[in-house]
This record gives C-alpha cells, sequence and structure tokens, in this order.
C-alpha cells in the first residue's frame, strides 16, 4: 500500500510520512466502535462531558509541541501559538450547551422526541484549521453519545495523532475514536458501504461532490461545509480604522487559506480612498517568511501548488486591467515560485474576473468601489458562493436590514472570519449542506425519536 506524505512548505521537504491503514484495521476500528457506542449512549452526559473537557485540558498540555508542528505541515507562524485558544472556546461552548441542546422536546402531555446518537460519525478534515474543523463535529458527536472515525488530511497527519493522543488521556473509552489514514479511494469505498452513519466534511466544493457521489445509495447523512467567497461591504459611516484591521486580518491570516476569509470588499464611495490606503499599508506590514521564526506574522501557503494557483488568478485579473497596490519589493522571500506568497491588494476589478467569482484560498483581496446599499448587496449576491458576509457599520439596524437581504449562511457585523460556537455554520450554494456548532451541530449528529403514551 502507498503511504500519505506531508511535503512541508516551509522547505519543501518530506517532513512526515505515515502508511496507510489497512483494509482490516479499517474493518476491526468499526467494529471496536459499534460496540463501545452502545455503551457511550448509555453514560450519563455529565460523564461525556467530563470526558472531553479532560480532552481540553489534554490539548492545552499539547499545544507547545502542536505549534511548531503546524509550522511544518501548513505553514502557520508559531507566533500565533496555533489553535487552542479557538479550541477552549468552541470546546466549552459546545460543554456547555449540550444539555439543552440534547434535551428532549415535549410538545403536549404523554408525546416526546428525543436526540438520540446516530451511531458511527465520520469525520473528513482538512488542513487549514486541522484543529477547530475536527472538533466542530468530533466534540458534539461524542457529547450526543457517537462513536467518531476521523480521516485528517494528508497534509496535517500529526493533527489527527494529537486527538488519538489528547482522547486517550482524557480517558475515552476504547473504541470510541479511531484516528484512520485512508486515501481518497479508501474514503470512497467507506463511504458507499454505508459503514458509518454520518459524515461530516470540510473542504473543496469538488471534493464536496466527490463525497456526495460516494455516499449515494448508502443512506449515510452528510454535512457538507465547503467553499467560500466571503464578501464584506463597508458603509460609508463605518469605523474605518476597525474595518481596516479587522478585514486586513480576515484576508490574509493563516494566508488567506480560510473558506471564510475575506476576499471581496465593496467599499463605499466616501471611504474608498481612505480604506484603500489603509488596507495597502496593513498589507505591506506583513513579514513573510519562516514560520519557526517568531518574528514571521505570514508564513507560505500550505503547498506550492496553491501559491501558483493564486499567482495565476491575479495575473488574469492583471491581464485584465486590475492594479496591484503592494509593492513585490516588501516581500523578498516570494521569489515568484514556491510556496511562499506575499499578500495583495487589487482594485480595478469587476464580476467577469476569476479573482471576484472563483475562490482564491489565498492572501489576496480584492476591492470594487459602490454608491451605496443596493450596489453593494447586489454585488455581494452575484456569487456562486454563500458562505458568510460581513457588514461594517456603526448603524446595527441598518446592519440587520442588509443582512436580512445578504445571501450567506452568516452575516457579520463589524466582525469577519469568525465562526461563534453559539450559532449554527453553514453554508448555502455552493457552500454546503446542513450546519455544525450550535444547536444544530448537534442535530446532525442526532436523530429525532418520538415518543407518543396513550392511557389504555
Amino acid at each position: 500500500m502507498d503511504d500519505l506524505i506531508c511535503i512541508s512548505p516551509v522547505d519543501g521537504r518530506e517532513h512526515a510520512r505515515r502508511p496507510l491503514t489497512p483494509p482490516a484495521e479499517v474493518s476491526r476500528a468499526i467494529e471496536r466502535a459499534r460496540r463501545a457506542q452502545g455503551e457511550w449512549a448509555k453514560a450519563p452526559l455529565a460523564e461525556r462531558r467530563a470526558v472531553v473537557l479532560r480532552f481540553l485540558a489534554a490539548m492545552e498540555r499539547l499545544n507547545d509541541g502542536i505549534v511548531p508542528e503546524l509550522a511544518w505541515q501548513m505553514g502557520r507562524p508559531v507566533r500565533y501559538q496555533g489553535e487552542y485558544r479557538s479550541l477552549k472556546e468552541r470546546v466549552e461552548a459546545l460543554a456547555a450547551l449540550a444539555e439543552t441542546a440534547l434535551a428532549p422536546e415535549t410538545p403536549a402531555s404523554g408525546r416526546s422526541v428525543a436526540r438520540v446518537p446516530a451511531g458511527l460519525v465520520l469525520v473528513i478534515a482538512p488542513w487549514n484549521y486541522p484543529f477547530l474543523t475536527a472538533a466542530n463535529t468530533i466534540v458534539p458527536a461524542l457529547l450526543a453519545g457517537n462513536a467518531v472515525l476521523l480521516k485528517h488530511s494528508a497534509q496535517t497527519p500529526l493533527a489527527g495523532e494529537r486527538f488519538a493522543e489528547a482522547f486517550a488521556s482524557a480517558g475515552l473509552p476504547d473504541g470510541l475514536f479511531a484516528n484512520l489514514l485512508l486515501d481518497h479511494g479508501q474514503t470512497a469505498r467507506l463511504l458507499g458501504a454505508g459503514l458509518v452513519d454520518h459524515a461530516n466534511f470540510t473542504g473543496s466544493v469538488e471534493g464536496g461532490r466527490a463525497v456526495e457521489q460516494a455516499a449515494a445509495g448508502s443512506l449515510t447523512s452528510l454535512t457538507l461545509e465547503l467553499g467560500g467567497k466571503d464578501p464584506a461591504y463597508v458603509c460609508a459611516d463605518a469605523d474605518l480604522a476597525a474595518a481596516v484591521e479587522n478585514i486586513a486580518d480576515g484576508g490574509f491570516y493563516n494566508s488567506g487559506q480560510s473558506c471564510c476569509a475575506v476576499e471581496r470588499v465593496y467599499v463605499h464611495e466616501a471611504l474608498w480612498e481612505p480604506f484603500l490606503e489603509g488596507l495597502v499599508a496593513a498589507a505591506g506590514a506583513y513579514r513573510l517568511g519562516d514560520p519557526l521564526d517568531p518574528e514571521t506574522s505570514l508564513g507560505p501557503m500550505a503547498t506550492a501548488r496553491g501559491a501558483e494557483a493564486v499567482r495565476r488568478q491575479v495575473r488574469a485579473a492583471l491581464d485584465a486591467g486590475a492594479t496591484a497596490h503592494v509593492p513585490p519589493d516588501l516581500f523578498p522571500a516570494d521569489t515568484g515560485e514556491g510556496a511562499y506568497l506575499m499578500p495583495q491588494v487589487l482594485t480595478g476589478v469587476d464580476h467577469d474576473m476569476a479573482v471576484m467569482r472563483e475562490e482564491t484560498f489565498g492572501p489576496v483581496v480584492a476591492l470594487m468601489k459602490v454608491a451605496g446599499d443596493e450596489e453593494a448587496v447586489r454585488l455581494m449576491n452575484d456569487s456562486a458562493y454563500g458562505l458568510a458576509a460581513s457588514i461594517w457599520t456603526r448603524d446595527l439596524d441598518a446592519a440587520a436590514h442588509l443582512a436580512a437581504r445578504v445571501e450567506a449562511g452568516t452575516v457579520l457585523a463589524n466582525r469577519c472570519d469568525y465562526l461563534d460556537p453559539l450559532l449554527a455554520w453553514s453554508g448555502i450554494k455552493a457552500s454546503g449542506r446542513g450546519a455544525s456548532l450550535g444547536r444544530h451541530g448537534f442535530e446532525a449528529v442526532t436523530r429525532p425519536k418520538s415518543l407518543h403514551l396513550r392511557s389504555a
């Protein structure tokens, strides 16, 4: 069998190699999970919650090792200290929400609807936020009484091992969690055979379609968290400094490798010049380089292939008349090839360009000037995607009115690139189906069971 190989974006060399999980071991993992899940579902919620919180404590202890591992595997600078802070927020919020989310509904006397575990949940996790995206489903699944199989990205195989290590340290009963090293073919066969009850996939639209096709006919339920082309609208009354700072972070953090990164910004003409000036200055202030250097604020993209795709999109925009505002001489680490890619701000763009239509997934933000709300909403909605959007204004009533008209699973005011663990995270159009996080995340990994008790 072939191995899974992680090529580090830091130096282009092999960083980790792991053998694929043999089919017989996959079968044994499924058998163990099925046996363990029945007893786990009977355990009191307080017991399941305690294990999940011990898992979180174990992740904190492991974080000093995880931070450089992330730098080597996918390029995130060590200065950001990994994902633990956000992981803590999500795990604690979901653990606190579990009792309410899993409580039975009682619409009338003698009638109730319980939330019972789906059974065996498969999590197909991506490399860009390898702990957060996986935990979005793993945590509510275990809290709800399921067993979990994790298939992590070949780019971040060590993340799956850290999950397994932390759950073992937390005392999770044997068999309830398994980290499987699978290629695409193995994953497709697992889905097609109907061996799991629910699967969550986070990744590209193309990958989501492949998962949907693989599971066709299996009766396996799916949650698909796919790509985005997230817009921001900077209104005439926006807090300029806050909008610049946060949109820069939302567009360039993690080298723009986020499904909910800000990729296109519609700026009211009243703030056009100062916003453009501020965003260009913010982009130019990043330091691109070795992610293991604490002074580095922008690391390489996860793969040279991904960086080249972004370069092609930018070149096409420039050839079509766009203007690039960040001078290349500020970023000598970007040689025009390889994984190290400088941030860029584009103007002179329109919706005929791929940079405004297709997911960039890199540190590039494109700006268009608008005359007002109507034009902004029309352009925000002119997209095949509908994951998240942000509105920047001092008037929250106006923001709510605009949000109702924006086609997106999540609309934020005066913040961006953020997943609230108490709210449903979902997409429309090509951005996905179903939801994770919040009460709806628990619903994805459970099924309703009705009870109607009538007196004889």
